[in-house]
């Protein structure tokens, strides 16, 4: 067992280091080389879009107490991570549990998906999934609606056919 643990290390670290290809004109957050292999991919978090590395240079990282429900104990600890992200100025405020170690990874993962859409815009993965998902629901409401409307058409016209006073047998 040991002896598979650099093995892993070593395979998580590649997943998370990507080269920067010398490309005129693009950020170099969308300047990622070729995928890794899938094998690689599997340690990871499943359907994980390619989003943007994060530099630690270019971050500004504060932690700032805490607000919300929870009361005194929520309100008298430092662990709301603050992180700014200096060439965009992009900033996200992560108080989402107790533990500042999740935070400060919370927040790393929406600063990721943030600039993701911020370089990409409309060809971002992010909003691509989600335009699809906001169809999907829109699709599924008409079908439900299109079905009650059915029923109601169906209970109508029994309604018609059952009246209490037309007794012809």
């Amino acid at each position: 067992m040991s002896s598979l643990l650099p093995f892993t290390s070593s395979l998580l670290g590649a997943s998370r280091r990507l080269m920067w290809k010398n490309t005129p004109g693009l950020s170099p957050l969308l300047r990622l080389t070729p995928p890794a292999p899938s094998w690689v991919a599997a340690f990871g978090k499943k359907d994980l879009p390619d989003l943007p590395v994060l530099l630690e240079e270019e971050l500004e990282e504060q932690f700032v107490r805490g607000s919300g429900p929870g009361g005194q104990a929520t309100n008298k600890t430092s662990n709301c991570v603050v992180l700014k992200h200096i060439p965009t100025g992009i900033v996200v405020k992560c108080h989402q549990t107790r533990s500042v170690d999740i935070n400060r990874k919370r927040a790393r993962d929406i600063m990721r998906e943030k600039l993701d859409v911020a370089y990409k815009g409309e060809l971002s993965e992010l909003v691509v999934k989600k335009k699809e998902s906001v169809l999907r629901k829109q699709e599924k409401r008409k079908r439900v609606n299109e079905n009650l409307e059915r029923k109601r058409l169906f209970n109508e016209a029994l309604a018609v056919d059952n009246k209490p006073g037309d007794d012809n047998a």
